[in-house]
């Protein structure tokens, strides 16, 4: 897949659901935005707000105008999920941008998110483009157990909080799906293999092991993730979750455990940015692949210290 492209999700019994690359941090395959062509038509995920043009271009080749669109949801407000938030907005005048209260003031002001992001992701920061302040008239703030009615559809609200204090899940029951935002971890389908994230400054292991037995709850038969793409899991939803669970516990386990070897915590980042660095490469390039191990140690750390 390359960036811009529009694909439908075509899993037996998942209806009227798109995805498209948005070509993040110039990488093939790792941000997706949902486009759910209901009623009242959704878009769920917006990217870092750097070629939101990509996700305007879907809709109306999905056929679905501007003025349409009735909601633009994010999971939570880390800017590879809700930085095109406000560029939407501004783009589609009568979409509710709905997100989870405990992050929304942040994106009606962002000053102080830009800050936090631009300490969490380094010279990755190049790639994104600073994001528009949404009006507090456009916002609605989201809890555990709301619903977003979209006519023939739904998006039921579930707070997951491990990966960031404000990250929810969105259950979509009609197509037995969830879009997963980070709680999932990161699906990388080419190898089909799940990997860990655990950016600063929220990451809490035990949560996001919580977070895993939320989506075990709902039992769905589809995990839509943001990093990236669709997934059938059917019956297999337990083991799929237990893996990742047992990933992110490994994971910051082999960093603990590296820490007190390497007694250095820039040498600590740099071994892991260049073992996993070297690792996945082929799926995003060195760079991108060194810089997300790196972010991922950062978050680990913070853990360890918070402790």
């Amino acid at each position: 897949m390359t960036p811009g492209t529009v694909t439908e999700v075509t899993i037996d019994g998942c209806n009227d659901c798109y995805y498209v690359d948005t070509g993040m941090y110039d990488t093939d395959g790792y941000g997706a935005a949902y486009v759910l062509d209901a009623e009242r038509p959704a878009v769920v995920e917006t990217g870092i707000g750097t070629n939101h043009e990509r996700i305007l271009e879907a809709l109306e080749e999905i056929g679905i105008a501007r003025e349409e669109l009735a909601a633009i949801a994010v999971t939570h407000i880390h800017l590879d999920h809700a930085g095109g938030a406000g560029f939407l907005a501004e783009e589609c005048p009568n979409a509710d941008v709905c997100i989870p209260a405990a992050g929304a003031s942040l994106l009606a002001d962002p000053g102080r998110l830009v800050d936090g992001t631009k300490a969490a992701v380094g010279d990755q920061w190049e790639f994104y483009t600073e994001p528009k302040p949404i009006p507090e008239k456009r916002i609605r703030e989201l809890e555990d157990g709301d619903v977003i009615d979209l006519g023939d559809y739904e998006l039921r609200v579930h707070e997951a909080p491990g990966h960031a204090f404000h990250q929810v899940v969105f259950e979509n029951p009609e197509n037995d799906a969830v879009f997963t935002g980070d709680a999932a971890g990161i699906w990388l389908p080419d190898r089909e293999e799940i990997v860990e994230t655990s950016p600063p400054s929220d990451f809490d292991l035990q949560q996001c092991l919580d977070d895993l037995e939320t989506i075990a709850a709902i039992d769905p038969d589809v995990l839509l993730y943001t990093h990236f793409g669709p997934r059938y899991v059917g019956d297999d939803l337990e083991t799929v979750l237990e893996t990742y669970g047992d990933v992110l516990s490994s994971w910051v386990e082999s960093v603990e455990e590296k820490r007190h070897e390497l007694e250095d915590d820039d040498a600590l980042i740099d071994h892991f940015a260049e073992t996993i660095g070297s690792e996945r490469a082929g799926t995003w390039g060195k760079r991108k692949a060194s810089a997300e191990a790196a972010m991922n140690v950062r978050g680990v750390l913070g853990a360890l210290d918070a402790e």
